[in-house]
């Protein structure tokens, strides 16, 4: 490997322990459900999930878990 990409390496690791410089602005997921898979996306700051309890509540285990994996991440979501 040569030192630029060294460098590079160096940066991407600093960089992934300073998470509050990231900021996922939009994202989609496949949730491998415990009953089947589901389709999440977060779009301008809010989320969708394809699952029942999503449409009902407007929020589900799927988004919640996404919003604990992406603490600190997130933009200042829609309710």
């Amino acid at each position: 490997m040569d030192n630029a990409m060294i460098s590079k390496v160096e940066k991407a690791r600093r960089y992934a322990e300073e998470r509050t410089r990231m900021r996922v602005e939009a994202l989609n997921v496949t949730f491998d459900g415990e009953n089947s898979p589901h389709k999440v996306s977060l779009d301008n700051g809010a989320w969708h999930c394809d699952c029942e309890f999503f449409h009902l509540r407007g929020t589900c285990s799927h988004t919640m878990a996404l919003e604990r994996v992406l603490d600190g991440m997130l933009p200042e979501l829609v309710s």
